[in-house]
C-alpha cells in the first residue's frame, strides 16, 4: 500500500492523524530500520467521501500497469488529470470493481439527499437526482453506473481543492472554539455575586500564569529542535547530528518524503513542554492548534515547490539556511494576541443569541405539538372506549335476540317435549292434577318452571 498512500500524500489527504513520537531503542547501537506505521491503514482524511476515495485507490493499486504509472507520476501529473487517462488501460476486473464502487457511492449520496430533504420537510413529488448530485464534485453525476476517466479526474480535483482549504477551516474552527469558551466564561462570571466573581477571576488568572510557566520551546525545524528529537526520541548523540540520517530515520514509510504527519510527529517533544492532559490549565484543543502552527511554519520555510511534502533535497537545503542555526524561541499561543478580536466575539455572541431564540421558538412549537398530540390521544382513547361499549351492547342484544328466537326443546324422537307430556297424560301416566296448565286451562310448555311448593296449584 505504499504506492497508494504516496498518492494520498501527494494529494495532501492524510491530515487528521494523531501524531505520536517515534519509539527508538537507546542502547547506543544503530537504530533499527524504521517500520511502516500500521496506523496508516486507519487514517481518516476528514473528507465526506473519504471511504470512496480510499477504496478507489485500493482497487487501482491492484492493477500492475496503473500501479507502475502511479509510482512514477509527479505531483503535477496527478493534479492536472494526466494520470486519469491511464484508466483506459487497466484490467476488466478492475473496471468492473470501480463501476460497483461508483454505484455504491451514488446510492449513498442519494440517501444523504433524501435524508436532508426529509429533515427540512421538503415535499417533492419527483426528485431530479442528476441536478441534486451536481453539488457533489467528486464524481460525474450524468453517468451514475460506470467509473470513467472523468470520474478519476474529478475525484483528484475535488480532493486537492478541498484540502487546500483544510488548514484554514481548522483555524476557523479553533477560533469558534475559543470564542465559545470565552463567552461561557463571561456568562458564568455574570451569574456570581461580586465576592465569588472576584475569587473565580483570580483562580482563572492563576491557572493562566501556571500554564505560561514552561521550559523554552524551540522553533520547529531549527537545529535545536531537531537535535532534541535526535537525542531524546532517537537516543543518539546530539554532537553527531546528521540531517540526512535524521531525515531517513523519520521517513517512517520509506517513500523518500516527509509528509505532514511525519513532520507533526517531530513536534511532540516541544508540545509536551507546554501541554499536559492531566493539568487543568492545559487545553488539548490549543495543543492541536499549536501543532498545526508548527507544521505550517516548517512547510513555509522548507517546502519549496508547495506540494505539502518535504523531499530530502528540500530538507538539506533548509539546514543550510542562516535561520536554521539562529532561530528565535517559538512564540506559543499564550505569547500572541487572542485569535479573535472583541468585535468578532460580539458578532459571535449575537449569533449565539439568535440561535438561542430560534431554539426556544422551536422548543415552544414542539411543546405545543406535544400538547396537541396528548389531547388527540385522549380523544382517541375516549372514542375507543365508546366503540368498545357499543360493541358490548351490540353483542348482548344479539345474545338476547338469539334467546328469544330459540325453539323449544325436542324429545328423543324429535317431538316437542310438551307433546310427550300430553301423550303421557292421555295414557294415564301423569295425574291430571299434576299437568301444568296456564290461567286459561291450557297445558304449559315443559320449559316453563314449576311454581314453588308454597304457591297453590292450578286445577
Amino acid at each position: 500500500m505504499v504506492g497508494a498512500w504516496c498518492w494520498l500524500l501527494l494529494l495532501s489527504i492524510s491530515l487528521r492523524v494523531w501524531s505520536v513520537p517515534i519509539d527508538r531503542k537507546t542502547d547506543g547501537q544503530d537504530a533499527p530500520p524504521p517500520q511502516e506505521e500500521k496506523a496508516e491503514e486507519n487514517m481518516d482524511t476528514g473528507l465526506y467521501y473519504d471511504r470512496y476515495l480510499r477504496e478507489v485507490i485500493e482497487v487501482l493499486e491492484t492493477d500492475p500497469h496503473f500501479r507502475e504509472k502511479l509510482q512514477t507520476a509527479n505531483t503535477e501529473d496527478i493534479k492536472n488529470g494526466r494520470l486519469s487517462k491511464e484508466l483506459d488501460l487497466v484490467g476488466h476486473h478492475v473496471r468492473t470493481r470501480l463501476d460497483e464502487l461508483k454505484r455504491q457511492e451514488v446510492s449513498r449520496l442519494r440517501m444523504l439527499l433524501k435524508a436532508k430533504l426529509d429533515s427540512t420537510n421538503t415535499q417533492s413529488v419527483q426528485m431530479d437526482h442528476v441536478s441534486l448530485l451536481k453539488q457533489f464534485e467528486h464524481l460525474d453525476p450524468h453517468n451514475q453506473n460506470t467509473f470513467e476517466a472523468k470520474d478519476l479526474e474529478l475525484l483528484i480535483a475535488a480532493a486537492t481543492k478541498d484540502l487546500e482549504n483544510y488548514d484554514a477551516e481548522r483555524h476557523e474552527e479553533f477560533k469558534r472554539y475559543e470564542m465559545l469558551k470565552e463567552h461561557e466564561r463571561r456568562e458564568y462570571l455574570k451569574s456570581l455575586d461580586q465576592e465569588k466573581r472576584e475569587r473565580e477571576e483570580k483562580r482563572i488568572e492563576d491557572l493562566r500564569e501556571k500554564h505560561r510557566q514552561h521550559p523554552k520551546v524551540n522553533a520547529p525545524g531549527s537545529v535545536d529542535q531537531l537535535r532534541e528529537v535526535w537525542e531524546e526520541t532517537d537516543g543518539l548523540d546530539p554532537q553527531e547530528f546528521n540531517p540526512k540520517t535524521f531525515f531517513k530515520l523519520h521517513d517512517t514509510n520509506g517513500d523518500g518524503l516527509l509528509d505532514e504527519q511525519e513532520l507533526e510527529a517531530l513536534f511532540t517533544k516541544e508540545l509536551e513542554k507546554v501541554y499536559d492532559p492531566k493539568n487543568e490549565e492545559d487545553d488539548m484543543m490549543e495543543m492541536e492548534e499549536e501543532r498545526l502552527r508548527m507544521r505550517e511554519h516548517v512547510m513555509k520555510n522548507v517546502d519549496l515547490n508547495r506540494d505539502r511534502l518535504v523531499s530530502l533535497e528540500e530538507f538539506i537545503k533548509s539546514t543550510e539556511k542562516k535561520e536554521f542555526n539562529n532561530a528565535k524561541e517559538w512564540e506559543t499561543l499564550d505569547d500572541k494576541q487572542p485569535v479573535y478580536t472583541e468585535a468578532e466575539l460580539q458578532r459571535f455572541e449575537a449569533e449565539l443569541r439568535d440561535k438561542e431564540v430560534e431554539l426556544s421558538r422551536r422548543a415552544e412549537t414542539l411543546r405545543q405539538e406535544q400538547e396537541l398530540l396528548k389531547e388527540r390521544g385522549k380523544a382517541l382513547e375516549a372514542q375507543k372506549k365508546e366503540y368498545q361499549q357499543a360493541l358490548m351492547e351490540m353483542s348482548q342484544r344479539q345474545k338476547d335476540q338469539q334467546a328469544v328466537n330459540k325453539p323449544p326443546p325436542s324429545g328423543p324422537n324429535g317431538d316437542l317435549q310438551f307433546q310427550q307430556e300430553i301423550q303421557k297424560l292421555a295414557q294415564g301416566d301423569i295425574p291430571v292434577g299434576k299437568v301444568p296448565v296456564d290461567q286459561n286451562g291450557e297445558v304449559q310448555n315443559s320449559l316453563q318452571a314449576e311454581p314453588p311448593q308454597n304457591f297453590p296449584q292450578h286445577t
